[in-house]
């Protein structure tokens, strides 16, 4: 059997010596082998065989990634799609983005993108219904073949898990800590390095049950999800209470966050907001402050708050605005004295 690093080069198509360090979890930071923190600043895509079948799926798009200044790009694997084409057909549509994520020094996140409720079996859109039972098996596939690979460094286990105000049943946060205990324990029996994401109820947006039951797993980050109609002014001080007091104590990725008028095509609720400038500027500045990791929603024209148009001309309203945040290396913007 080839060693790890030799079929992690053969998957990458380069010499070892190109391979990203490993990121691991010590305390609340990300760091690499030599104790370096990291914190992550990328770019959430759209699902492969969607980016596949519009053009996009393709070296130029990870180019184009890089190019925007980010180091980790978030790749969401529609339940649906995954089964519609196949597991063997979907992992060597993954393996060639692995491999043009490595080219261009990004790291990855592999995100089993439904919305719902695994508990009860109840989903918010057709394309995102799935059980845990094909949860796990994908898990378990994804593990298997991508383990020791340092290039994808996350694994977020389940997208969003809401009950959406009791319409799609019932789950409670003590069930679902322990469905992610199974999840992150069925990763592990075969990938004990790449780290296992988790987030809150309400469309992964409330953790604040974690301030007394926290998910007691050992080496896992916490994602959010932080729009802007998912919490009321003030902002930062809702945050805070919300899920910004978990990365005192745990790494923590905003996995998917945007913003856009309501005018603008494809508007919906929770991405509107009335003032873009002060929503990007604060959000910005507040992960910023937590060291927060994030990547911004959604690299793909045809998806809603779009970043980028069709000849990744950066999108108006937020496409501009995060493309100059991840250029021009921006952590935080001035404070208004009026508004402390």
């Amino acid at each position: 059997m080839p060693s790890i690093l030799l079929f992690a080069a053969l998957l990458l198509g380069s010499s070892c010596s190109h391979l990203p360090d490993q990121i691991a979890v010590d305390g609340n930071r990300f760091v690499r082998p030599n104790g370096e923190a990291m914190v992550f600043r990328g770019l959430a895509l759209a699902d492969p065989s969607l980016l596949k079948s519009n053009g996009y799926w393709n070296k130029k798009h990870f180019k184009q990634a890089r190019a925007w200044n980010a180091d980790l790009v978030r790749i969401p694997v529609i339940p649906r799609r995954w089964r519609d084409l196949g597991k063997d057909e979907y992992l060597r549509l993954l393996d060639d983005g692995i491999k043009w994520a490595a080219a261009n020094q990004l790291y990855v996140v592999i995100d089993w993108h439904s919305m719902g409720n695994l508990k009860d079996n109840k989903y918010q859109r057709l394309q995102q219904e799935t059980t845990l039972k094909e949860t796990l098996d994908f898990w378990e596939t994804i593990a298997a073949r991508y383990a020791g690979n340092p290039t994808v460094a996350f694994y977020e286990i389940f997208n969003e898990p809401t009950d959406f105000f009791g319409k799609l049943g019932e789950l409670p946060w003590d069930d679902w800590r322990d469905i992610s205990k199974t999840i992150v324990a069925a990763i592990r029996q075969h990938d004990t390095q790449t780290i296992p994401v988790v987030a809150g109820l309400k469309w992964g947006y409330d953790l604040s049950e974690a301030r007394e039951k926290p998910f007691d797993i050992e080496g896992i980050a916490y994602s959010i999800h932080p729009y802007p109609m998912k919490s009321k002014e003030p902002w930062e001080e809702n945050w805070e209470k919300t899920w910004g007091f978990v990365a005192d104590t745990y790494p923590m990725i905003a996995l998917e966050f945007g913003y856009m008028k309501e005018d603008d095509p494809g508007a919906h609720i929770p991405c509107i907001t009335t003032d873009e400038a002060q929503f990007g500027e604060r959000i910005i500045n507040y992960l910023g402050q937590k060291g927060i990791s994030w990547t911004a929603w959604c690299f793909f024209p045809n998806w809603s708050p779009t970043l980028i148009d069709k000849n990744y001309n950066p999108a108006p309203g937020q496409g501009e605005f995060f493309h100059r945040v991840l250029t021009e290396a921006i952590t935080h913007f001035p404070i208004n004295e009026e508004e402390k």
